[in-house]
């Protein structure tokens, strides 16, 4: 055993949380015989499908899991957000996550947390013992904590993601060696801190089975040229996860899950040109190349995925909506887009959310005023490219999906039910005795 071990005997509940993003249960299910390691936890703990949070996308999921509350809370809604007052938008990174990180809990209990390659984290925070950030680290030298942690990094020829580039390529076997090298050092890495350091809690995240799923998922769901690669690809998840599984003490308790599910992709929705055919958009410029382009009889306008903000008076710089018609409005918009038919004569958007069902906190002034959840096989994207096709293919074959998200632990008193994403930080704060209260999360322990 390793340092990890010798130092410890003060007999505390301890927690491993291994994040695999973007696994749908169902993949893990109905192949059980592939994937002994994860059935093996579903029949000596409990595993089942739970929701992910409104937008089902990785940089507003990540926050949310880690912190159990939603986006009105975290102040992060997806890969791209707008400043309060302007069109001008940015990136969110771990510093814009305002709520308290479930391993800054654990720390402020005088506990110790090594944390690697969650998504949104960049730059690594200094209150916790070893932290090397994840998606959205621009290098691997700014993205460790201590700073000694690169040295030994380098060695094993660690990355921070795949080369999702390479995925864009017909033939995709280069994609494929390249998500196996990452995957591979990632084990190792997580391999030595779970033996190495005196953690209370461990959370690492394996990224690239996300990146697998967008450019090979159709392949795997309609028996296409990439189905055997790419369960062999996650015959290997699961054989790492039982062996990071068997490395660990008895008095851990495991938990692996995704932030959200995975699905097929038949066309990509570029809603931004949607809206301006039906009349909702219109730029002030020929070739308009961001949202600052839009001209002041604008009524509403989209983000990715999915969300639409209504252009309103007083909000918006140039915002063309009263607000007594806001209403009026925002109800139109929601029934226009679920009218909305893609090529193939289904149904584009399966519900419409409005802002208050799904955000509370004192970041939801950048909330948008609707958001989308599709149908099975249409990923809706946003763009500012005007006269462009609605509907496209492209490269990726596998989208995000708010239903089918993974959550397997391993203990035998959890009990998943109708669970979702903010359960799993109340779920750890429990497992590890850290005291909180009820009102501090969306969710609640399912221990």
């Amino acid at each position: 055993m390793g340092l990890f071990d010798r130092l410890r005997g003060d007999g505390a509940p301890r927690v491993a949380f291994i994040g695999v993003d973007g696994v749908p249960y169902s993949l893990l299910a109905e192949n059980e015989e592939l994937f002994p390691n994860f059935a093996a936890i579903a029949e000596e703990g409990t595993a089942g499908e739970i929701s992910s949070i409104v937008p089902p996308e990785s940089s507003a999921c990540w926050p949310s899991l880690t912190t159990g509350v939603n986006p009105g809370e975290t102040g992060v809604y997806g890969f791209q957000d707008r400043e309060v007052g302007t069109y001008d938008t940015y990136v969110p990174m771990g510093r814009e996550v305002q709520a308290d990180r479930v391993w800054d809990r654990v720390q402020e209990e005088g506990r110790n947390a090594t944390v690697l390659n969650v998504p949104v984290t960049f730059p690594p925070q200094r209150n916790v013992q070893r932290m090397v950030s994840g998606f959205l680290s621009p290098d691997l030298e700014k993205a460790t904590h201590p700073e000694s942690v690169r040295e030994y990094l380098e060695e094993l020829d660690y990355r921070i993601d795949v080369n999702p580039k390479l995925g864009h390529e017909e033939d995709k076997a280069d994609f494929i060696e390249d998500a196996h090298e990452t995957v591979d050092a990632r084990f190792e890495a997580f391999k030595h801190y779970i033996e190495e350091d005196d953690w209370d809690l461990f959370f690492g995240v394996f990224m690239t089975t996300d990146r697998v799923n967008h450019f090979l998922f159709k392949d795997y769901e309609r028996d296409g040229e990439y189905k055997d690669e790419f369960l062999e690809f996650y015959q290997k998840i699961d054989d790492y996860i039982g062996r990071l599984r068997e490395g660990l003490p008895e008095d851990v308790t495991l938990i692996v899950a995704s932030d959200h599910g995975f699905t097929s992709l038949d066309y990509e929705v570029h809603f931004n040109e949607w809206l301006r055919q039906e009349g909702w958009l219109s730029f002030g410029t020929d070739t308009p190349e961001e949202l600052g382009d839009i001209s002041d009889d604008t009524k509403a306008y989209s983000f990715i995925p999915g969300r639409f903000y209504i252009n309103l008076e007083g909000r918006e710089p140039r915002g063309s909506v009263p607000e007594e018609e806001y209403d009026d409005v925002r109800d139109k918009l929601k029934a226009d887009l679920l009218e909305l038919e893609g090529p193939d004569g289904n149904q584009v958007v399966e519900r419409v959310v409005e802002k208050e069902e799904a955000f509370r906190g004192d970041h939801d002034d950048i909330a948008p005023d609707l958001v989308a959840i599709p149908n099975k096989g249409f990923d809706l994207k946003s763009g500012f490219k005007a006269n462009s096709d609605i509907f496209t293919t492209g490269p990726r074959n596998g989208m995000h999906s708010f239903d089918n998200t993974s959550l397997y632990i391993d203990h035998p008193d959890a009990t998943i039910g109708d669970a979702d994403l903010f359960d799993i930080t109340p779920t750890v704060l429990d497992l590890l005795d850290v005291e909180y209260s009820r009102g501090d999360f969306d969710g609640a322990s399912l221990v």
